[in-house]
């Protein structure tokens, strides 16, 4: 690669590691502002930050490469994540951030699933504490792997270096300036994402004499959008439309509905949000197919999908150019590993650590530990990533289900069900991290198949939890009344907000 593009790259690690800085002069001095950005976060940084840290390199690399592959079986992952992530702003966004701060200001997702109840020590804090950083660990080595791939790729370099390069970069920030920082980072890399996105496809386009041309190249490997509809089947659909539940429990996205300033912010949050994601999840799509058709057009050789958005970015561009689109997969990438690595962090710190001691600490103390778990998160995850065989796709799917199952039923019963007990919320936590890891770890089938061949593993995690919340409730005592209080004022703050 050419000199101007490491140049392009090598103003975009400064700019990040700027922000980290500005972030550390702000808003680290105490527990809440290192971990929440003391819920003083603007609309537009908490709509592009939780797009940012929700596609991550997946967006860039995982679905142009899944679209390449599958063709239009991609599509109905994109329709249910849109759908997934509009119902999260509707169902969740505005309760959780009324019911976190009403709920004697929880700042961790846990803290509240624990607060929630009454009890500040309550087991399903520990419990969700101790999934989340498992599966945290898990979804930051999909990260980490999108990093490897890409400095292997693009710029000739050992991927097990380009692993520790990417970490590097996010972990100094990351502990540097906590939230706020990456709250800032993720904005400016949202941004970068949003360009790439549109300008990848449309220069790739303007390659081809004509859209039927690139059409009929691209047919060539894959079935049309019609003959790819009547050979999908139901158990298909549903496995990839499931994607959409798993936005009601990602911590990582939904801690941003918890810091932003005000609960009149969602709206406008929202339609930010919403729309930076439809035309990224959109040219994430053009990338993969143009891809195909170039492909089969120009003898283009992809040797792995997953590289299609680096192969035009170094074929179709200037270096400075192609300078800049590197950093749009590092930006998608780093965005989403220093959110992941600081929601670990902070339930280590205080979901973990916090109770167990039963220790008094002081401001500065909390947030040293906070820093002590990013780089104890990131050192397990690296170890994870090393193995060049792993694919982002699959790493992130199995992450994802996990987060959706254990969470996604347990945050929504949280925020509408008046009797949920504690009991009831503990069950629903372990039946559906449970579930899933089953689904994809134990080997049932012929030929040691895993029942994840058969449907996603978010379905059948995601139902177990939820019925399993329903029937312990029924046969459980009902929550006092101090705990029925905080949830009927959450719904008069935002009856009056209305």
């Amino acid at each position: 690669m050419a000199l101007e593009s490491y140049i392009s790259l090598a103003v975009y690690f400064v700019a990040m590691l700027g922000i980290g800085l500005f972030a550390y002069k702000q808003s680290t001095s105490d527990i809440s502002g290192y971990i929440l950005g003391g819920r003083q976060v603007s609309p537009q940084v908490t709509a592009l930050s939780a797009g940012a840290s929700d596609m991550s390199g997946w967006m860039l690399m995982g679905l142009p490469g899944a679209m390449f592959v599958a063709g239009f079986d991609a599509l109905y992952i994109a329709i249910g994540l849109v759908l997934g992530a509009l119902a999260n702003y509707f169902l969740v966004a505005p309760k959780l951030r009324v019911y976190t701060e009403v709920a004697d200001d929880s700042l961790t997702v846990p803290e509240f699933f624990a607060k929630r109840f009454g009890q500040a020590s309550a087991s399903v804090r520990m419990v969700s504490a101790a999934i989340i950083v498992l599966f945290f660990t898990l979804y930051t080595s999909a990260g980490l792997v999108a990093g490897g791939k890409l400095f292997e790729s693009a710029f000739s370099l050992n991927y097990q270096l380009g692993l520790i390069i990417t970490l590097a970069v996010v972990v100094s920030y990351t502990l540097l300036g906590g939230f706020l920082a990456v709250s800032m980072t993720d904005f400016v890399q949202g941004c970068i994402m949003f360009v790439a996105l549109v300008l990848v496809p449309i220069v790739a386009f303007t390659e081809f004499e004509s859209a039927a041309q690139m059409s009929a190249s691209a047919f060539e490997s894959i079935p049309s959008l019609s003959a790819s509809w009547q050979s999908v089947t139901l158990v298909g659909l549903i496995s990839s439309l499931a994607w959409g539940l798993g936005y009601f429990g990602q911590p990582h996205i939904i801690v941003r509905f918890m810091a932003i300033r005000s609960v009149s912010d969602v709206g406008t949050a929202r339609n930010i949000g919403m729309s930076w994601m439809l035309v990224t999840i959109i040219g994430a799509l053009a990338t993969g197919f143009v891809g195909i058709a170039y492909a089969n057009q120009f003898g283009l050789a992809v040797d792995d999908p997953e590289t299609i958005f680096i192969l035009f970015s170094e074929i179709l561009f200037h270096p400075l150019i192609s300078g800049f689109l590197m950093a749009a997969i590092l930006a998608a990438i780093m965005s989403t590993i220093s959110s992941q690595l600081l929601v670990s962090a902070s339930s280590l710190t205080e979901d973990i650590y916090r109770v167990v001691s039963k220790k008094t600490l002081t401001e500065a103390k909390t947030v040293a530990i906070g820093r002590y778990g990013v780089a104890g998160v990131a050192l397990v995850a690296l170890l994870l990533a090393w193995d060049a065989s792993n694919t982002i796709l699959s790493l992130v799917s199995n992450a994802w289900a996990g987060f959706g199952a254990a969470f996604g039923p347990l945050v929504l019963a949280c925020l509408y069900h008046r009797q949920l007990t504690h009991s009831a919320a503990l069950a629903g936590i372990v039946s559906g991290a449970a579930t899933v890891l089953f689904w994809i770890y134990a080997p049932v089938l012929e030929n040691g198949e895993t029942l994840s061949s058969v449907i996603y593993e978010i379905v059948p995690g995601f139902i177990v939890s939820a019925v399993t919340i329903a029937v312990v409730t029924i046969f459980s005592e009902a929550p006092d009344e101090r705990v029925q209080a905080k949830f009927r004022e959450t719904n008069q703050v935002l009856a009056d907000l209305s």
